[in-house]
């Protein structure tokens, strides 16, 4: 016989449990925003490289399961830098309790929760990533990229008419059209041209803005040229780009400046079918300086990439080893905290690549792929951003 007094007590307390477990579920308002605000949507917003926005619960709420699975996986946000060496200041990875919340959030049926919980809405610069520039420089006209075949690397210069000398900490190239963009450098021009030019910024798959801390900053010297170097890659179909750069000028005069230096192996031959090549390059240090920085870059057939400090007593330190290098993702490694590299300090860089028909981006593993400026040569380069007392 049914007892309708026990039966109404247990139908309360599963009432009562299920609203409880409701006030302490995650919502999208109060708890999943905040990390979309903090880790994604730099990049998931319109104008920008990401394939959606992620700004508001409406353009969030079909990617739930998608992003439940990019962030256990470590996917999303992408970092390639292995965590056991080197700390960075950058890392845009999810901690261990973001990713229980966003996990917690689908897991309960993605709930938007109540509005006002949400935080203030992320500030961003209309159509950069740095704070809003205070010069920007772009090429005096579109180039067009015919639909197929190779093209040069094409060069533009862009006077400046700076008046005086600038110091700039924030530094941000944009193409134009990212689709036949491959990679696209900003110099300085020397007296000499290119043969004495000074690296300034530069775009690559997946790059982000260059900003140094207070204190920090590239030079610009009074009445200089910038020379905008393009690589672009035929897509199928003729279309044109502009690229530009923007620039944000130091608050005060800086006590350092940074310098960019390669560590580069233009001598490299990768044999056909090869899967696992290796390729060593290295740079030395000639002065007391302190990196910053660092970033690899190779093309399709890159495969892992590894930096390592060799200091002038024979101690050797792994500074930053990337175990699964994807060409579409290039960002700088920026250091927690600047490393002081006494004069004859060694920086050695160790890439492998995979030649073999397992690679999917292979174009051709029947090759012996040489160093060159296409996608289906090879390159391999350690950028290093170096500080030095400011002149």
């Amino acid at each position: 016989m049914v007892n309708y007094d026990n039966l109404m007590a247990v139908r309360f307390s599963l009432a009562w449990l299920l609203a409880c477990c409701a006030l302490g579920a995650q919502t999208f308002y109060k708890d999943v925003l905040p990390i979309l605000q903090k880790h994604c949507q730099e990049c998931h917003r319109e104008g920008e490289a990401a394939p959606m926005p992620l700004i508001t619960y409406r353009q969030t709420r079909p990617w739930a399961k998608a992003i439940r699975s990019a962030v256990v996986s470590r996917k999303m946000p992408p970092w390639f830098a292995d965590p056991h060496y080197g700390k960075f200041a950058n890392n845009p990875s999810l901690s261990a309790a973001e990713i229980s919340t966003v996990t917690g959030w689908v897991r309960n049926g993605a709930p938007q929760g109540n509005p006002q919980d949400a935080p203030a809405p992320a500030v961003f610069a209309a159509g950069w990533r740095i704070p809003t520039p205070d010069a920007i420089f772009e090429m005096s006209q579109p180039f067009p990229v015919p639909a197929a075949g190779a093209v040069d690397y094409m060069y533009f210069t862009v006077p400046t008419h700076f008046t005086e000398d600038r110091w700039v900490d924030n530094i941000e190239v944009r193409p134009g059209n990212r689709s036949v963009v491959h990679h696209a450098i900003v110099y300085v021009q020397g007296e000499h041209g290119l043969m004495d030019a000074q690296y300034l910024g530069g775009y690559a798959p997946g790059a982000v803005p260059q900003q140094w801390k207070p204190g920090q900053a590239r030079l610009i010297p009074a009445g200089a040229t910038l020379i905008f170097q393009l690589h672009y890659t035929a897509n199928g179909k003729p279309s044109t780009d502009r690229t530009r750069i923007g620039l944000g000028f130091a608050k005060q005069r800086p006590t350092q400046q940074i310098v960019a230096a390669q560590a580069v192996n233009p001598w490299m031959e990768i044999p056909p079918g090869d899967p696992n090549y290796r390729v060593d390059s290295m740079r030395t240090v000639p002065q007391t300086a302190y990196l910053v920085g660092l970033r690899a870059h190779m093309h399709v057939r890159g495969k892992s990439f590894e930096f390592r400090a060799v200091y002038p007593d024979g101690r050797r330190e792994v500074l930053l080893n990337i175990p699964n290098y994807d060409f579409n993702w290039q960002p700088y490694y920026y250091l927690e905290a600047p490393l002081k590299l006494p004069p004859g300090t060694r920086i050695e860089c160790t890439a492998y690549f995979d030649n073999s028909p397992n690679n999917p981006f292979n174009p051709d593993p029947k090759a012996s792929v040489r160093y060159g400026p296409q996608s289906w040569q090879e390159m391999m380069i350690g950028w290093l951003d170096i500080a030095v007392p400011a002149p």
